[in-house]
């Protein structure tokens, strides 16, 4: 058996199809279906089945994935200790980042990174779909969700609460929310939601509401969010991460804080693939990470609470 067909394989499989695969190896198409084709020949058995999305492996053809990806990590590690000899920490990290959380809190993050490891290239994407990690080939992804797939090796960096907020002056001049009710009659502000209602998921104690939202402004851009509900445009609906600083110093009020409040859900994730080999760069950069993350939110839970918005009720 090829060792080198069956890392040929693993490719394939996690790229998802054949022209993915091709384009990533930097082979043809019709290289890469040939050598799969003289794969499957010398096993006797199809070992990859195509599905409406993608090509999915069949039982043995999973087998021999997963022996193809052992194969590939180890001929990565030892191109890796052979670079790494009497050089600093280098390499290519992909990671997909939150646009908002990468954009306020992150950044700062991972510029001191950079300083640290000028030699370590961060491919940064910034983005907010939940899609699998295959698709994008990056390395990392950090992610708000309720529950991370099953599919993917996940580490809880922090909890994400969500904020009712509007400017002091909307406030002192427009009622602000008092019951969760009142949010879907007044105008909010907060982020997209694509073929699906808006749903605020809200929780005290033991009891758990929900309330569908019709926002009068949307945008996946937090910055545009955070620039339009200091405009007093309306009632916003953001992490708090987006307003903290202007409630601190008083540009800003909350609301209704005695809810927690859920729309995309309540948890930040760093998320990698499972069979995929973690270069040292890459590793270096998920501790980082997690360490940094650790300390934002153990500095978020010590803070005070927001004050709660002081208006006139009209």
């Amino acid at each position: 058996m090829d060792a080198q067909a069956l890392v040929l394989l693993a490719d394939i499989v996690e790229a998802g199809n054949l022209s993915s695969a091709a384009r990533r190896l930097k082979m043809s198409r019709a290289n890469v279906s040939y050598h799969l084709a003289q794969l499957e020949k010398s096993m006797g058995q199809q070992l990859l089945r195509r599905t409406t999305r993608r090509l999915e492996p069949t039982e043995l053809g999973y087998r021999l994935y997963q022996h193809g990806c052992v194969i590939r990590d180890e001929l990565m590690a030892a191109r890796e200790s052979l670079s790494s000899l009497g050089s600093s920490l280098h390499g290519l990290v992909r990671v997909s980042i939150p646009s908002g959380f990468g954009n306020m809190v992150m950044s700062d993050w991972l510029i001191d990174f950079k300083r640290r490891y000028p030699d370590i290239v961060l491919n940064l994407l910034f983005e907010n779909r939940v899609d699998d990690l295959l698709k994008d080939e990056v390395d990392i992804a950090i992610r708000v969700m309720s529950e991370p797939p099953q599919q993917l090796v996940a580490v809880e960096l922090s909890t994400v609460n969500y904020w009712v907020c509007a400017s002091t002056e909307y406030a002192a001049e427009h009622p602000m929310p008092v019951e969760l009710e009142d949010l879907s009659r007044l105008p909010v502000i907060t982020s997209n939601v694509i073929g699906r209602d808006l749903r605020l998921s809200a929780y005290q104690g033991d009891t758990r509401r929900e309330v569908v939202l019709h926002p009068t402004l949307a945008s996946e851009n937090f910055q545009f969010l955070r620039a339009a509900i200091l405009g007093g445009l309306g009632i916003g609906l953001v992490p708090d991460y987006v307003l903290k600083r202007d409630v601190d110093a008083g540009r800003a009020v909350t609301s209704l804080t005695d809810w927690r409040l859920s729309v995309f859900g309540t948890r930040m994730y760093l998320l990698r693939m499972p069979g995929r080999y973690q270069t040292l760069a890459a590793r270096t950069l998920i501790d980082f990470v997690v360490q940094r993350a650790r300390d934002w939110s153990r500095g978020q839970q010590c803070a005070a609470t927001p004050s709660q918005a002081g208006h006139n009720g009209g």
